[in-house]
Parts: structure tokens; sequence; C-alpha cells
């Protein structure tokens, strides 16, 4: 038997190895969410990580194998890498068959000077909108973001515990400043660690966030943050309680109005109307 290609054999791993933790959760996250439309023209983000690159591979294969017809653009930013993380990029987007669009921007040096003590705040927002506005220039109405379901827990869980609000991530978004554009997350019901199980089975390497305050870390390596915090929070009480993720993750599909004192929405504040009324 003829030995398979290097990115044959990883497109063959996740229709067949990690069908029931990637390719099926994929597929769910897509219907589920209503995130591709016919003749959809759809930027996907790579930013060099296991979580990017895993995506664009998803999106190839869709696109193959999908009986909705849309294209695909795959875009990637350079916001100041050095040399040997770009060249990273590059290696991979080569070795795994996905024709990248590179574009530089300045953000870690903007970041560097004006971010203060929330520079990771500032920087994916400068992201968002450099993205968005590299898909408007290719003629996109999508853009495809790498995020999975436990960024989606551990937002929702550093929301309560760092900025005392209850807020989760959407699988999809319309753009408030580009005009008939969206944002989606296809890979919104796969878990991490089905993520870093793919990459280590197909001996691939990454880089991690690589900016000005990870760039020396080792290769897929990730600094401290509220997120890697949090990231150990859910590692302890997952001792005690395996479905910790899953509830967490259901919790935001079922919230409880009837029990909430106050919301926002559309940027405004409402208090429950239950309070302003005398009691029975």
């Amino acid at each position: 038997m003829k030995e398979l290609s290097k990115v044959k054999s990883v497109e063959r791993s996740i229709i067949t190895k990690f069908r029931k933790g990637i390719w099926s959760r994929f597929l769910e996250a897509v219907r589920v969410y209503n995130l591709i439309s016919p003749n959809d023209r759809i930027a996907v983000c790579v930013s060099g990580g296991k979580d990017s690159f895993l995506l664009a591979k998803l999106m190839q294969e869709l696109a193959r194998r999908s009986d909705i017809p849309f294209t695909l653009e795959f875009i990637s930013m350079n916001p100041g890498y050095n040399s040997e993380n770009a060249e990273i990029i590059e290696e991979n987007a080569k070795l795994l068959e996905i024709p990248l669009k590179t574009f530089r921007s300045d953000i870690f040096e903007v970041t560097e000077e004006m971010g203060g003590n929330s520079p990771c705040y500032l920087c994916a927002r400068m992201r968002r909108g450099f993205l968005y506005a590299r898909a408007e220039e290719l003629g996109c109405n999508k853009i495809a973001l790498g995020h999975h379901k436990s960024d989606v827990i551990e937002t929702t869980l550093m929301g309560m515990l760092y900025g005392g609000q209850i807020q989760g991530m959407l699988p999809k978004l319309k753009s408030s400043n580009f005009n008939g554009m969206q944002l989606i997350r296809p890979m919104y019901c796969i878990e991490e660690a089905d993520v870093i199980h793919w990459q280590n089975y197909n001996s691939l390497k990454f880089i991690a966030c690589a900016c000005k305050k990870t760039e020396g870390l080792a290769l897929g390596e990730q600094g401290y943050s509220a997120r890697q915090e949090v990231k150990e929070i859910i590692r302890r009480v997952k001792q005690k309680n395996p479905d910790v993720e899953s509830s967490v993750f259901k919790s935001i599909h079922n919230v409880q109005l009837d029990t909430l004192v106050g919301y926002k929405q559309g940027g405004k504040t409402y208090f429950m109307e239950k309070f302003n009324n005398d009691p029975d």
C-alpha cells in the first residue's frame, strides 16, 4: 500500500481517528448555529497556533464535501512576529497545503506602547479590526476564528471571576463596524483536549501567542495569564466533577432570567421589574 503524504495523513485523521471528537462536533456547530449559507465567501483567519490551523483544515474538508456552495480565503496577519515564528507559520501552511495570504501590521508595537495593564485586550480588538478589513478587501462576508468550546467555557468563568459579569462568547456575531460582515466560530463545540490530541497524534508543532511577552517561551508553551489560572481551576474541579466543563457550557444556553437581578442588552442596563413591585 502506498504511504500517505503528511498532509493526506493529517486530513484522514480528522475524518477517521478524530471523527467523534473533532469532525462531528465541527459539523454540529455549523448546523446548530447556522454558520454557513450558500455562496458565502469566508475568510479563515490563521494566527499560527494549533486551533487556527485545525480550523483551516476543517474548513477545507467541509468545502470539498458539502452540498452548500461556498468559497474560502485563508488570511494570516503578522502583527510583529519575530522572524523565527513567522517562518514556522509559513512552513506549517506549506506542509498542510493551506494557501495563506499574509499581511503585516504594527499591532505588537502599538500594544507595547499603549496597552498599559491590558495589552491582550487591546491586541485582540486591533487584530479583529485588521482581519475584518482584510476580509472585506477580499470580498468576504464572514471571518472564521478558531475559538473552541474550552475558550467559551474559560471566557464565561473569566467574566464572572475577574470582570464581575456573566458574559458568554457567541458562535456567530454581526460586525458593528463592517456592514454585512459576520464573525463565525465553527469550532464552538470542540474541546481543546481533542485539538491537542490531534496535534500530537500528527506530530505537528505550532506557535503559541508569540507576542513580545511570550515570544521567548518554548514552541507552543503558554505564559501565565488569567486564562491559564482559570484553566487550572477547571482542572482541579474536574478531578471531583468530570462534567464541570459541560455544565458551564450548558449554562450559557440555559440562562434563567427569573433568578437574576439585572441584565444588559444593546448597551442598556435593565433592573428586573420584580424588584419594583410590592411584595405579594
